[in-house]
């Protein structure tokens, strides 16, 4: 009799976790959390992070990222507040990209002033990205992918930088109706994808130095490189027409990234930062996790990935980002500036992170609010 109690009991505990586990998520504890996160980030933004002794510039590439995230934010939460203080940022620098005229890094920010343009519709806002395009148009780097020649990042040879640049031109080329920004930006980035992707592992190598390196004898998939590549597919998708040439092209690259991804979340729910060797790598990982999350769900919304067999995906990995959340709102486990697989801590972030979780949770919360 004792036995047979023992076996109800067990029943019942594992029928109430499967149960659990195929609950739903609740999008306004989605908005809650992204909220929580979203202000923390802002009270905390002139803070400094990854060991350096002073904040990042408002126009870095670290900060450029948030904004990605935190402009995704401020269209949901209804909150003008934080259009605001977006738009505080950019009238401080002019609407100005960053300091270097080909780096992709410094072309991130235009991302935010391509979607303030959107709803302030102020010409001057876009002005300074548009003739800075424009000069990159009419004066192309020439200089090697190949890691260490002469100027190599005037070019995107680390894969980084598909989420830096890329949607900016995609955004350029919907907002203007100009198909020059969307050709120059499939040109490079085609070359980009034939140096760096991997047609076995549907995996992107940061860069050159890492195609023939080995990591416990697994290739070396750095996760947030990779999260970068698969939130700016994302992005990049949105600009474009579904039925054109260029959008086929960037949704099989990111397809099969997806197919990738869902092979190889590990059962916590987040990604490994090397993303082949999650035994050596067990330490969670959130800014790489999150875009990889935001990428999913984006899928789902849009109809290129299929509900069925990727929303679990996404709920399991939903639920692990907000996991490292700490209760005054911070996300933890963003993994230092860096270029390759390492560590990170529960109670170290960086703006990136909140960029990446942002994203997430803009697509999290539609995905579930229907």
């Amino acid at each position: 009799m004792k036995f047979l109690r023992l076996q109800l009991f067990l029943i019942f505990l594992l029928a109430t976790q499967l149960n659990a586990s195929a609950q739903t998520i609740d999008p306004q504890a989605v908005k809650d959390e992204m909220k929580r996160v979203a202000d923390w980030q802002i009270e905390h933004f002139r803070y400094s992070y990854s060991g350096y002794s002073k904040p990042h510039h408002p126009l870095d590439w670290t900060n450029g990222a948030l904004y990605v995230g935190m402009v995704k934010w401020a269209e949901l939460s209804g909150d003008d507040k934080y259009y605001e203080w977006l738009k505080g940022i950019a009238d401080e620098h002019d609407w100005d990209l960053h300091r270097r005229k080909y780096h992709a890094d410094d072309h991130t920010v235009g991302q935010l002033y391509a979607e303030l343009y959107r709803k302030y519709g102020n010409d001057a806002m876009l002005a300074p990205t548009i003739k800075q395009f424009d000069f990159i148009l009419y004066h192309p780097s020439n200089s090697l992918l190949n890691w260490g020649t002469p100027y190599h990042q005037d070019r995107w040879n680390w894969c980084d930088a598909l989420f830096m640049s890329p949607p900016v031109w995609a955004k350029l080329y919907k907002i203007t109706g100009e198909q020059k920004y969307l050709d120059f930006m499939v040109k490079e980035y085609k070359a980009t994808t034939d140096f760096l992707f991997d047609k076995k592992e549907h995996l992107y190598y940061r860069d050159e130095r890492y195609i023939s390196q080995r990591d416990n004898g697994t290739k070396v998939f750095w996760a947030r490189g990779n999260g970068w590549v698969f939130a700016g597919l994302a992005n990049i998708l949105t600009e474009l027409e579904t039925n054109s040439k260029e959008y086929k092209y960037f949704a099989k690259i990111y397809k099969k990234m997806a197919k990738k991804l869902l092979e190889i979340q590990t059962p916590e729910g987040h990604w490994a930062m090397s993303l082949l060797g999650q035994e050596f790598y067990p330490t969670p990982e959130t800014s790489g996790s999150s875009f990889f999350t935001f990428g999913l769900a984006w899928g789902i919304n849009q109809g290129l990935l299929d509900a069925e067999e990727y929303e679990p995906a996404v709920r399991k990995a939903w639920n692990a980002m907000v996991s490292h959340i700490t209760d005054d709102g911070m996300l933890g486990y963003v993994q230092p500036i860096g270029a390759a697989p390492g560590k990170a801590w529960s109670d170290k972030t960086e703006v990136y992170g909140t960029g990446a979780f942002l994203s997430a949770g803009s697509e999290v919360y539609k995905l579930y609010n229907k």
